[in-house]
């Protein structure tokens, strides 16, 4: 009588099953998907668990001779925390936090005690907190205090400034599960490039619903995030386009092992890098190398910029988000291309 179909042999070893049941290619599939995950505990722990400021852009206003005092004071401040430098006035100091080239500025009140610190939790709450904490115990050990102004204060419904980092980590995660579904759905050794652009072009409509459904919960859903509806839906639409060009593109030259690629550069090092949890100046030099060159610090950047920013400092992050875009498709057109022109004249 045969033997049933599926149904293992009482004679085979049990060595004769494992490999089976776990061929080799499973077992590199499960070591590639081990190291991501242990990639990812390391770069979330190495760059959220110890954050101190580190050269922070900070502006002080004041007299000439008490300006270059006081500059001095915070430049030798253990660690080098920030990085201060004299401004004209107020207003212009003012001015440079909304353009976001100085996260904070003191005015000194040369016939006073009380000085006042220019902070904007638009930009992170945390980071407005640790300015706010450094400025008090600089201030208190001259015998002065600090009376804090938010200059651009983040949204009653948006406590921490963190709503523009969960919308591009939402844009991110659409972008390439998208992408990965198209290329998986089909196999990833049959791609054409007929069908590399059809998957591109399949991608723009994906990223305009993606783009106008985050804007649309941000905005006026939930009132997480103020500034412009319009621009936030075309930030949003460029974000999935470009991360789900970037993901096609690991999987045209990489295969299947390209959407791990697409995770460790979007998730285990695009996201701890993005100055969302811990904005830029409070993180680890590593991280806060990488974060603006990648989507997920491009789009929170650029986010928070729409909101808070009366859209200032948008164009570097709209260049890095371009370039991933145009990048991804152009390599996944060539990658395909390649192969198939490989395929036909192979043996």
């Amino acid at each position: 009588m045969s033997q049933p179909v599926g149904v293992p042999s009482p004679d085979r070893s049990l060595l004769a099953e494992v490999e089976d049941a776990v061929t080799p290619r499973a077992t590199l599939l499960v070591v590639g998907v081990l190291a991501l995950h242990l990639l990812f505990i390391a770069s979330y722990v190495g760059a959220l668990h110890d954050p101190r400021p580190r050269d922070v852009p900070f502006g002080v206003v004041a007299p000439r001779a008490v300006a270059e005092r006081t500059v001095a004071r915070l430049a030798g401040l253990p660690g080098g925390p920030l990085d201060p430098r004299a401004v004209a006035d107020r207003a212009t100091a003012r001015k440079q936090i909304l353009d976001r080239k100085t996260d904070g500025a003191l005015i000194v009140d040369p016939a006073g005690t009380t000085d006042t610190l220019l902070v904007a939790t638009g930009g992170g709450r945390v980071l407005a907190t640790t300015l706010e904490t450094l400025t008090t115990r600089v201030e208190k050990s001259e015998g002065r205090t600090v009376r804090t102004v938010d200059v651009a204060p983040a949204g009653t419904g948006d406590a921490n400034g963190l709503s523009s980092f969960y919308v591009t980590v939402g844009w991110c995660v659409g972008g390439y599960l998208c992408a990965s579904i198209m290329t998986i759905s089909a196999g990833a050794a049959r791609s054409t490039p007929r069908r590399a652009a059809i998957r591109l072009a399949a991608m723009i409509p994906v990223a305009l619903l993606g783009g106008l459904g985050g804007a649309l919960i941000a905005g006026p859903v939930l009132d997480a995030l103020p500034g412009s509806f319009p621009a936030l839906w075309g930030l949003g639409t460029l974000v999935v386009f470009a991360v789900g060009a970037a993901t096609l593109a690991c999987q045209a030259v990489f295969g299947l092992a390209g959407i791990g690629l697409a995770i460790l550069l979007v998730v285990i090092l695009g996201n701890p890098s993005a100055g969302g949890a811990l904005p830029a100046p409070l993180l680890p030099p590593f991280w806060k190398a990488i974060g603006p060159a990648l989507p997920p610090g491009a789009g929170t950047w650029a986010a928070r910029s729409i909101a808070y920013f009366e859209g200032n400092a948008l164009t570097s992050a709209l260049l890095v988000l371009s370039a991933w875009a145009v990048a991804g498709t152009a390599i996944t057109l060539l990658a395909t291309a390649l192969r198939t022109r490989t395929r036909r004249t192979g043996p």
